[in-house]
């Protein structure tokens, strides 16, 4: 089984910007992140594939950048412009193929492969 070794979060201030890092023991073809508060439904945040190909969650598209090394099994989270309402606990997910929420694609909700989460806090 897949282990997903997150880094990055803490707290900033409103404009700042955080990167979050997840690292894979293995290669797979899917890496994101979900956004998650307690007793809430996961929101995609951002998820790239093996190709290079991307997708973003409404609310963060133009300010975050996913990335991925692949030589690395490595996905980065580069978020900017960071508002109060992106605080929340963000995990790292890991499918072999994309899944498809309505009009966008991110990694499975169902996978196995979440990391452990990180805390990112956003005070105005």
């Amino acid at each position: 089984q897949v282990q997903l070794v997150e880094s990055g979060g803490g707290s900033v201030q409103a404009g700042e910007s955080l990167r979050l890092s997840c690292k894979a023991s293995s290669f797979m073809f899917c890496m994101g992140w979900y956004r998650r508060a307690p007793g809430q439904e996961p929101e995609g945040v951002a998820a790239i594939d093996g190709d290079g190909d991307s997708s973003y969650g409404d609310s963060v598209k133009g300010r975050f950048i996913i990335s991925r090394d692949g030589d690395k099994n490595t996905v980065y989270l580069q978020m900017n412009s960071l508002k109060p309402e992106d605080t929340d606990m963000y995990y790292c997910v890991a499918d072999q193929r994309r899944s498809w929420y309505g009009g966008s694609w991110f990694c499975g909700k169902g996978s196995h492969a979440w990391g452990q989460g990180t805390l990112v806090n956003v005070s105005s």
